[in-house]
């Protein structure tokens, strides 16, 4: 891989797209440190140094890398688009006008992707103003000063600064996703992968610092480890696959003729991708952000403590994750691999796989497969989710609360990271392959 970013820098076309991109992830950083209109920079950090245990809003504020509970202009960072994007594609499955957008080919997608943007505005709206609120009542950050008063995150709270807030929190959405769009374009890789690749991989300094420094250097040596081996066990079950194969009938057209072809289904035993995860995660956290605004009702927010705080994992909590983890996975295959549809593809031109009668038959194979290769998938998926948490609480002179400590290996984060680096990767090394048969057919 380190080759392939070698020979793309002395190829002048792919040095130009690499350095635009790194200049747009430079962009996207300096946006996530600039504090919004309004906001008190110095009373914020204080706060964070204060308040480090907080976990409810952990999962927005991963995917924009620190910039949420920093209130900086792009607070809310990739997490509208990544919410909008699953909601739109769950909605294809159940709405007929929107399947039939996406059997149009480019079009339809050019339209799918407009009510994507609009649903992401409308998310960020609604997030920004839920942001905001919490940090208006204090409850954002829970810190306090000596004389036992709540530290002001806002200048003013008036009307007019509030709605300045929320439209710039808005804006730096809209401005995130202009980003990504000109990485997808000019660019090499996928633009909002590659910003949320970003996000996360900007975390990770400070959270081995803090690791280091509250858990010594065994626990930090032992969380670099258990990280190698999770990313080593992440590339060699996201490259595996189930190849199905298929042959092609041989067809006159006129005078010429077509098929006789062999291929191949490719059936990856990660079908869902990272998606169950972040599903299963958005879940569990909202126990603890009901407990958090519900503050009047003391039984449930002693319930939410004692069994769904991520600062104090318990096995209820635990064995919740991995439940809800696999339940997704399955979910999601079914939602997006439909093998009724692949099946009359395959027949439409001519395919069939040998042993297996096109039609019925050949959707029943392909679902008898899928079924069987997803549990597998679901397994690593909930492993790769689960086991960071058991590693980093039971780390030698860890403690019940030390758990709280954000694992810079989680589940989320390090699929992302790998798939991100694997398929950008795999882009850089095909654009230098058309490279090279283009010099050679000159």
């Amino acid at each position: 891989m380190l080759s392939a970013f070698g020979r793309a820098f002395r190829t002048p076309d792919l040095r130009r797209k690499l350095l635009f991109t790194l200049a747009i992830l430079a962009l996207f950083r300096l946006g996530s440190t600039i504090p919004a209109p309004g906001v008190d920079y110095h009373n914020v950090h204080t706060c964070l140094s204060l308040d480090k245990n907080n976990s409810v809003l952990a999962l927005v504020n991963l995917f924009s890398g620190g910039a949420l509970l920093q209130l900086t202009v792009f607070a809310l960072g990739i997490m509208p688009y990544i919410t909008s994007s699953i909601i739109i594609q769950l909605l294809v499955v159940v709405i007929p006008r929107l399947e039939r957008l996406k059997e149009q080919g480019q079009a339809g997608q050019n339209k799918l992707t407009q009510y994507t943007r609009y649903l992401t505005i409308s998310l960020a709206i609604l997030q920004a103003t839920g942001i905001v609120a919490l940090a208006r009542s204090g409850r954002l950050l829970n810190c306090t000063d000596s004389a036992g008063n709540q530290i002001p995150l806002l200048f003013s709270t008036s009307v007019f600064r509030i709605i300045t807030l929320v439209v710039a929190m808005t804006a730096g959405t809209a401005v995130i996703m202009w980003l990504g769009e000109l990485i997808t374009d000019r660019g090499i890789g996928n633009g909002m992968s590659l910003l949320i690749f970003t996000s996360i991989a900007a975390r990770f300094p400070q959270q081995g610092s803090a690791i280091l420094q509250e858990k010594g250097a065994t626990a930090f040596v032992i969380v670099l480890l258990v990280g190698v081996l999770i990313i080593v066990g992440i590339v060699f079950m996201e490259q595996g696959q189930r190849r199905i194969p298929v042959q092609y009938a041989k067809r006159m057209i006129g005078r010429r003729m077509y098929g006789g072809t062999s291929t191949y289904i490719p059936l990856k035993v990660n079908q869902a991708g990272v998606i169950p995860v972040i599903f299963s995660s958005s879940l569990l956290y909202l126990p603890q952000l009901l407990a958090q605004v519900w503050t009047s009702n003391t039984g449930f927010t002693s319930f939410v403590t004692t069994y769904f705080s991520p600062n104090n994992p318990d096995w209820v909590y635990i064995g919740t994750y991995a439940l809800l983890t696999m339940f997704f996975t399955y979910f999601y295959v079914a939602i997006t691999f439909n093998p009724v549809e692949v099946s009359d593809n395959m027949r439409k031109y001519g395919g069939f796989i040998p042993g297996i009668r096109p039609g019925r038959p050949t959707a029943e194979y392909l679902e008898y497969v899928l079924s069987r290769i997803t549990l597998p998938g679901s397994l690593y998926l909930t492993a790769i989710a689960v086991l960071p948490i058991l590693a980093l609480h039971y780390l030698p002179g860890g403690s019940a609360s030390g758990a709280s400590q954000a694992f810079p290996f989680g589940g989320t984060s390090i699929l992302i990271l790998v798939g991100v680096g694997l398929d950008t990767s795999k882009q850089i090394e095909s654009q230098l392959m058309l490279r090279n048969y283009e010099g050679f057919l000159r």
